[in-house]
């Protein structure tokens, strides 16, 4: 009974074999074939499109090779996707497959899904914007969604921030609506001294325009200008305020500023040059004589 039902089922097949158009099955293999060898070409040529433009814009300028990189490989995989796409439609198309249904389909779900994502594409496409306008790299210091500190790593959906406490903070870029970059050009120092109402100005000034020429030399390679003895800018309770700029190199300007009052107040001690602090005067009554005593806060 096995040995019939086994040769039945060899002649039902002989049978289909025999009805199949094959000559028909080799021409939508070729096709299939064609189709995936024109797509092969197509990503290399694109592959290769996509590396002489940024060849290019390197030659143009410097660009940051993180941003670079990430911009090349956004375009790399978007072409890629694309092809597949394309290629998958016409080969489905080949076997009669009615692509239209299932596109149709794919656009209900992924309206479906795009409203659940609106945030996520938000932060792509700001952080892709981001990127492609250089408005900051790894290692600036920026102030972002009320957050500074310095960028540690930059993505197209989160940017990391470390501020100076050493807290991390992740921010999700379609927040980042405003950024200000304080490491992009020359940053001001800025320094106030105050002197002693009795103090001659003019040699006060002498002796800080002096300290401000050797901190000049002594720093030449972080100071890009100055140090500026502007002169006076205020008068307060106890002393005459005295302001000294200077232009340093991004992230310096705060190491720059710490030396000069180091340096200042180094000189005004060797000098004799007094720097006003509050003062108390304590007066006190003992049998009809009085005695004074002086004390600082």
């Amino acid at each position: 009974m096995e040995g019939i039902w086994g040769s039945a089922l060899i002649q039902v097949a002989v049978a289909q074999l025999m009805a199949v158009d094959w000559s028909k099955v080799f021409g939508t293999g070729i096709k299939i074939l064609l189709i995936l060898v024109l797509a092969f070409i197509i990503m290399r040529l694109g592959d290769a499109a996509v590396e002489r433009f940024f060849n290019n814009w390197n030659k143009l300028g410097p660009v940051d090779s993180r941003r670079a990189q990430t911009l090349r490989t956004l375009l790399r995989s978007g072409l890629h996707y694309t092809v597949y796409f394309i290629a998958m439609v016409t080969i489905l198309n080949l076997f009669g497959v009615r692509v239209e249904a299932i596109l149709a389909g794919a656009g209900v779900v992924g309206l479906a899904v795009g409203f659940g994502a609106q945030n996520l594409v938000r932060d792509v496409i700001t952080g892709f914007f981001i990127l492609l306008e250089d408005q900051f790299a790894v290692g600036d210091y920026i102030t972002a969604a009320g957050v500074s500190g310095t960028v540690e790593e930059m993505g197209l959906r989160v940017t990391r921030l470390r501020d100076f406490g050493g807290e991390l903070h992740i921010i999700p870029n379609g927040q980042i609506t405003q950024v200000t970059n304080h490491s992009r050009g020359n940053m001001r120092a800025l320094v106030e001294v105050g002197v002693a109402y009795e103090e001659n100005l003019d040699r006060a000034i002498d002796v800080l325009q002096k300290v401000c020429e050797q901190a000049a030399r002594d720093m030449a390679d972080i100071i890009a200008e100055g140090p500026h003895v502007l002169g006076v800018v205020n008068f307060g309770q106890s002393d005459v305020v005295i302001r000294i700029i200077a232009y340093t190199k991004p992230m310096q300007q705060w190491y720059v500023e710490r030396e000069l009052r180091r340096r200042i107040k180094e000189t005004f001690d060797r000098e004799g040059i007094e720097i006003p602090y509050p003062r108390r005067v304590v007066m006190t009554m003992s049998g009809g004589a009085r005695s004074d005593q002086v004390s600082g806060w």
